[in-house]
Parts: C-alpha cells; sequence; structure tokens
C-alpha cells in the first residue's frame, strides 16, 4: 500500500499509529518468535550447563523458525531481527566463555533504546511521530500540531518504560547475580519480552482509544 492509500485508510492519528504499532511488533506470531530461541538456550543451560548446546539449540531453533516463514512465502523480517540479536549474544558468549554475555546486547539494546526515545522526548521530536510520517509520506509534517506532538510524546513514553523496567532489573542480575545469573537472565527476559510489550502496548492502545486527531496537521504551532 502507497503512503497515500494508506494515509485515506486512516483518518486520525490514533487508527494510524495503531496500524503502525501493530506492523512493528509483528503481532503474536512475532512475538513468540522472538522469545523461544530465548527460551530454549535457557532452559538448555539449566538442564545442561552446556554453553556451546545452548547456543546451538538456540540458533538452531531461529534457523527452522526462518525456514518455516519462507516456506510459507510470510514475511521473514521479524525471525531474521531475532536471529540477528541471537547471533550478536552468540558471539559475545562465545568469545567470553560466560554464558551470561549472551544477554548482554539485549540489556544495552534496551538502555540504548531508552536512551533515544528520552532525547527524542526532551528535544520535542518524540519517536512516535515519525510513525505518522510513515503514513503522510512526510516524516516532519505532524510536527506542525501541537495536539499530536503532545499525544506522540506520551505514547513515546510508554513504549520507553519497557526498555527501562528492563535495563533496571536485568543489568543488576547480570553484574551481581553469580552462579544463577543464567537462569535468572533467561527468566526475566522471557517474562519481561513480549508480555511487557503487550502490557506498554495495551496501555497505548488506552491512550489511542481516547481521541480522534485528524492526521493532517492544521494547526501551525509547534508544542
Amino acid at each position: 500500500m502507497s503512503a497515500e492509500a494508506e494515509e485515506h485508510a486512516h483518518e486520525t492519528v490514533e487508527s494510524a499509529v495503531r496500524a503502525q504499532l501493530s506492523k512493528a511488533l509483528g503481532g503474536v506470531r512475532g512475538m513468540i518468535e522472538a522469545a523461544v530461541p530465548t527460551i530454549a538456550f535457557t532452559i538448555t543451560w539449566i538442564a545442561r550447563e552446556d554453553l556451546r548446546l545452548s547456543l546451538i539449540v538456540s540458533i538452531s531453533l531461529a534457523v527452522l523458525l526462518l525456514l518455516v516463514r519462507l516456506v510459507q512465502r510470510s514475511t521473514p523480517q521479524f525471525v531474521i531481527n531475532s536471529l540477528i540479536g541471537i547471533a550478536i549474544g552468540a558471539f559475545f558468549a562465545s568469545r567470553s566463555g560466560d554464558a551470561r554475555a549472551y544477554f548482554l546486547p539485549g540489556i544495552l539494546w534496551n538502555a540504548g533504546y531508552a536512551v533515544a526515545m528520552f532525547i527524542s522526548i526532551v528535544s520535542r521530536w518524540p519517536v512516535v511521530g515519525f510513525l505518522i510520517g510513515s503514513v503522510t509520506g512526510d516524516p516532519t509534517s505532524w510536527r506542525k500540531d501541537a495536539g499530536i506532538v503532545r499525544l506522540c510524546t506520551r505514547l513515546t513514553w510508554l513504549l520507553m518504560i519497557p526498555c527501562i523496567v528492563r535495563v533496571a532489573v536485568q543489568l543488576p542480575v547480570y553484574l551481581y547475580g553469580g552462579d544463577e545469573a543464567v537462569a535468572a537472565l533467561g527468566i526475566t527476559k522471557i517474562l519481561m519480552g513480549w508480555p511487557l510489550q503487550v502490557a506498554a502496548l495495551g496501555a497505548m492502545v488506552w491512550v489511542l482509544g481516547r481521541g480522534r486527531t485528524p492526521i493532517n496537521p492544521s494547526n501551525p504551532s509547534v508544542a
């Protein structure tokens, strides 16, 4: 669907953001595909405490999920994203010989993402606003409307909270968790993965459901 056609398909900012968030998260299947390799790594480590075997099982499952996508001719984007993350984690773990390092890239990613979103809020260019731009075909026109900027700022805060929570919980476990750190990191990553994202998405949908902001900016003032 072209940007122009997509803009006509959404009459309000709220409907456009809901649609774009659904695409970005990959739906239920995308979130499950992201979680399965981590679950496999954690369970294998708990059972065998064998880093090499845990990495093989995790990567093999990710590749299998990718092959299923390709056979079904459905978009492999979310599996590929997951596989890249797993490969980076596997590299960290194999190079250090420490299974905890498998989870370090995810912690750093969430920290970096949270910082980037915070900067976007402080600078009054909230990242969620660019979802509007992807629909209208103009990446910055949404900023002409103070109401849209305020809405996108609230949504960006909600999108940022899961990242902050993950880092706040997982980083101390990584640094000070001792022998039980790998199992704890695996469990917290699973519990704070798609369940936390779904909770944040639910809060965002609630915020979006309360308003009907026209998608075409009409207020020339900037928040």
